[in-house]
C-alpha cells in the first residue's frame, strides 16, 4: 500500500469515527479514485477489524453490535426516510387498522397519514404517539390510536417484552409497518433487541400483510435477533432498488419491492 493509500484509509477511519458510517459513492467523489480502489480499502480495514462492510459502504464496529439510541437514530439519513415513510403512507387505504413499530423509518410515515379517513393506529412508539397525539390537538388527524403498554425503554422511547405481546394480541390488523435492523436474502430480517424482534413477529403475525421499511444501508447486515425469513415479508419499501443479487429470492418468496422516489 503506497503512502497515498494509507493517508485515505485513515481518513476513511476519521470520517467513519464521526458519522458512524461511509458510503462509497461518496468515498469515489471524496478521493477521485474508482469504487474498486475504494472496496480494496475497505476490505484491507474490515481485515484489520477497523470496520465493518455493508451493502454500499461500511459501519463503526461498534455498530455492528449496539443499536443506537432513538434520539441518534432520528437524525441519521433523514431525507431517505421521509421518502420511504411517504412511499408507505401511499399504501394505507381509508378505514384501515395499522400497526407501526418504534423505528426511526416508520416514524415518517405518520405526518402522511394525517389526510387519510377513519383510520385505526396502534403503536409501541413513545415518539410516534407524541405524533399522532399533537396532529390530533390541533385537529390534523381524526382517527382511532391504541397504544402497545408494557417495559418502557427509554433510550429508545419504546415499549416493548411480554406485556407488549399480550396487548397485541387483543388486535388483528389490516397492515403491519416494521423497520429493521439488517437484512439478508439468506438470514431474512434481524434486529439487535430480543425484545423488539419478538413484538415485531407478534405484530406480523396478527396482521394481514407486513410491511418492511428499510433505507439501503441496512443491506447485507445481519443481527443478532432474527425477525423472519423473505416467505413472512408481503412488501420492501426502501430508497434504493432492489439489489440485483436478491431479486430471484424476492421472486421465490412473492416480495414485492418498492422503490421510494
Amino acid at each position: 500500500m503506497s503512502l497515498v493509500g494509507e493517508e485515505r484509509k485513515r481518513e476513511i477511519l476519521d470520517i467513519i469515527n464521526d458519522a458512524g458510517k461511509v458510503q462509497t459513492n461518496d468515498l469515489v467523489k471524496r478521493f477521485r479514485v474508482s469504487s474498486e480502489t475504494i472496496r480494496r480499502y475497505l476490505e484491507e480495514l474490515e481485515a484489520e477489524n477497523r470496520l465493518k462492510r455493508v451493502y454500499g459502504g461500511a459501519v463503526k464496529m461498534t455498530l455492528v453490535y449496539e443499536e443506537l439510541s432513538h434520539t441518534k437514530r432520528e437524525v441519521l439519513r433523514v431525507d431517505e426516510k421521509k421518502r420511504i415513510g411517504r412511499a408507505a403512507a401511499a399504501l394505507v387505504q381509508d378505514h384501515d387498522v395499522i400497526v407501526i413499530d418504534d423505528g426511526s423509518t416508520t416514524l415518517q410515515m405518520i405526518p402522511y397519514l394525517l389526510y387519510k379517513k377513519n383510520l385505526t393506529i396502534i403503536t409501541n412508539s413513545i415518539s410516534g404517539l407524541n405524533m399522532i397525539m399533537d396532529y390530533q390537538n390541533k385537529e390534523m388527524f381524526s382517527g382511532e390510536v391504541f397504544f402497545i403498554g408494557g417495559k418502557i425503554d427509554p433510550r429508545h422511547y419504546r415499549i416493548s417484552g411480554s406485556l407488549a405481546e399480550k396487548f397485541m394480541e387483543s388486535f388483528f390488523v389490516n397492515k403491519a409497518f416494521i423497520s429493521i435492523d439488517g437484512i439478508m436474502p439468506e438470514q431474512g430480517i434481524t434486529s439487535f433487541d430480543s425484545d423488539r424482534a419478538l413484538l415485531a413477529q407478534k405484530m406480523m403475525h396478527k396482521s394481514e400483510q407486513t410491511i418492511i421499511l428499510t433505507d439501503s444501508s441496512k443491506f447485507g447486515v445481519n443481527r443478532l435477533y432474527k425477525i423472519a425469513d423473505f416467505a413472512a415479508i408481503d412488501v420492501i419499501v426502501c430508497e434504493e432498488e432492489c439489489p440485483s443479487e436478491w431479486s430471484l429470492s424476492l421472486e421465490q418468496q412473492q416480495v414485492n419491492w418498492i422503490t421510494a422516489d
